[in-house]
């Protein structure tokens, strides 16, 4: 589950056209996404690789959810994803592990992520990627305390939490990792 550097090429390369496609300078970007300039040339130019938080607030700026862009960077969608040929993400900042077990396809409105937050990680997401867009985590191990739109839940294995939300912030309490589903559904 290492990084894959052409993905990671790839997902530059996309980060760069959305934002020419709108005509935005780094600048403008910087100051929408409230992020440094030097930080998104450097992510463009594939010299980092961007956090879970990063990608979330430029998927929000561009409209778009992280496994829609994430997909945008792949071939075409299959019906059959095979467990060795599902997309991992991986936040090097965090630990965070993003597996695309259901990738997002133009005419289907879910999909289901695996999620994987070492003990102690915390990613916070300060705006929806999609306004109204439907989510239901499923714990499967660990324990997790999910705060949506400033109200902190505590799950444990086994525990369901649906939401819609403009901001949310994903807490691993140990003291193993939170190991999570997450399905998601487009408004």
């Amino acid at each position: 589950m290492g990084i894959d550097t052409a993905a990671d090429e790839r997902l530059a390369q996309r980060l760069a056209e959305l934002r020419l496609e709108r005509g935005w300078t780094l600048e403008e970007l910087a100051r929408l996404a409230d992020v440094s300039r030097s930080t998104l040339s450097r992510v463009e130019r594939a010299e980092v690789s961007p956090t879970a938080a990063l990608l979330g607030r430029l998927c929000a700026v561009h409209g778009r959810t992280m496994s829609r862009l994430l997909a945008e960077v792949e071939a075409g969608p299959a019906r059959l994803v095979r467990a060795g040929e599902q997309q991992v993400w991986r936040d090097a900042e965090t630990g965070f592990v993003r597996r695309s077990v259901s990738p997002p396809h133009g005419s289907l409105r879910a999909e289901i992520i695996e999620g994987r937050l070492p003990a102690g990680a915390d990613i916070a997401y300060d705006r929806a990627c999609v306004p109204g867009r439907e989510h239901h985590l499923w714990l499967f191990e660990g324990q997790l305390e999910l705060t949506v739109d400033g109200e902190p839940q505590l799950l444990a294995a086994g525990d369901c939490l649906r939401y819609v939300a403009g901001t949310s912030r994903f807490r691993s309490l140990g003291p193993g990792e939170a190991r999570y589903a997450l399905v998601v559904v487009e408004p």
